[in-house]
């Protein structure tokens, strides 16, 4: 007996709802349907549905065993497709990346992507919470700074500057701003870092602000520092349009700290999938183009 028999029907049963409409699905009879299923539970001896003489639902085990097949039919019936389309993306794309990058960059990106490849489907989920991408059932995440996941190949994406910066009227105003510790003088704008990281040559410097405003949104941030209410350190992507127009001025470039990497990471298994290495270079292309900085940088 093959380790995938039994495995379609079981799926079909589960998404139908019933032996009927799982047989309907695969145009099977539901006799045959019935046996399969009964043919799985026993080779496993656990029991994936309970029965009446009216309804067919899952049990406890077959919601778990269900999550696990369904991305497992998925990955064979993408390989399959992608050695009969001539490895054309195909099939669900499922992508976490943090709010902010994502808005701005990472969900533009991969709606084009949609668009150029009809067989595929993109969902994108934003969210600055680091989740399990493997456990989850991500294909893809997009990721910065230092990576620890054993489980994960990282593909460098692009690079991520931080800034500070405050407004033209503020600085005329403030007390003279030419080292890090200056900023014992200056209101600061907070967002969720606790701690702004700077550098002078090889040295670290974290510098711990104090202010009146504090946010984890970086659009509010930016909206208080335009509006005059202190220093902000912030992604460079949030700043440069108003860094262009003179809305706000760059202090403190001497101690910018270095870049941040960014990372698009996923599971070992996913790594030939072709939706995988086509979102992969998609962003990689277009990401690196659109956050570098401008050329008077």
């Amino acid at each position: 007996m093959a380790s995938w028999d039994g495995i379609d029907e079981f799926l079909a049963v589960a998404t139908a709802g019933t032996f009927i409409g799982g047989a309907r699905a695969l145009r099977v009879s539901p006799s045959h349907m019935s046996r399969a299923i009964m043919a799985l539970e026993a080779r496993m001896n656990v029991q994936l549905f309970d029965r009446t003489t009216r309804t067919v639902r899952l049990t406890d085990t077959g919601r778990v065993f269900l999550e696990q097949c369904s991305r497992l039919v998925q990955e064979r019936d993408e390989a399959i497709a992608s050695l009969s389309d001539g490895g054309a993306p195909a099939g669900e794309l499922r992508v976490t990346c943090p709010t902010a990058m994502g808005e701005r960059f990472i969900a533009p990106i991969l709606r084009r992507l949609a668009v150029e490849h009809p067989g595929l489907s993109i969902s994108v989920d934003l969210s600055n919470h680091i989740v399990d991408i493997v456990a989850e059932g991500y294909d893809l995440a997009i990721r910065t700074g230092a990576l620890s996941d054993s489980r994960l190949i990282r593909t460098k994406v692009g690079a991520r500057r931080l800034l500070s910066c405050a407004t033209p009227a503020y600085l005329d105003g403030a007390p003279p701003l030419a080292a890090v510790e200056h900023l014992d003088a200056h209101d600061c704008v907070i967002g969720t870092a606790a701690a702004w990281p700077f550098r002078e040559g090889e040295r670290k410097i974290l510098y711990r602000p104090k202010g009146r405003f504090r946010c984890n949104s970086g659009h509010a941030v930016l909206e208080a520092a335009l509006a005059g209410m202190g220093v902000c350190q912030l992604p460079e992507f949030y700043l440069l349009p108003h860094l262009r127009s003179g809305r706000l001025s760059s202090v403190l470039d001497a101690f910018a700290p270095e870049e941040d990497p960014v990372w698009a990471v996923h599971p070992q298994r996913r790594q030939l999938v072709p939706k995988v290495r086509v979102a992969i270079d998609a962003i990689r292309r277009h990401l690196m183009a659109e956050m570098a900085p401008p050329a008077h940088a």
